[in-house]
């Protein structure tokens, strides 16, 4: 059997997610309701995101795969938009 790019790829994001810091916690806390989370439930998730050994990884994927809901690598929506612009101007820059 031929092992792929989306494979490879699967594999090591499943890797640095068994390592997060996040995966014993509830997904509710990292994404909250629709209605929009309170500035307390977001200060939570980002302080598990503070100690995360894979945080950098995480907001890497977060950039690479546009997540827009959530905290993903310590960042919220409004955050991860910002950084998105910076990181696809870099990208096109370093192209």
């Amino acid at each position: 059997m031929t092992v792929g790019p989306a494979q490879i790829a699967t594999e090591l994001v499943a890797d640095w997610r068994n390592r997060a810091a996040c995966s014993g916690y509830p997904n509710t806390l990292f994404f909250p309701s629709s209605d929009g989370a309170d500035e307390r439930s977001v200060q939570k998730a980002k302080g598990v995101c503070a100690v995360c050994p894979v945080m950098e990884d995480c907001l890497q994927y977060a950039l690479e795969t546009n997540q827009r809901s959530g905290i993903w690598g310590g960042t919220t929506e409004k955050e991860r938009k910002s950084l998105r612009r910076k990181w696809l101007a870099e990208r096109r820059r370093s192209a």
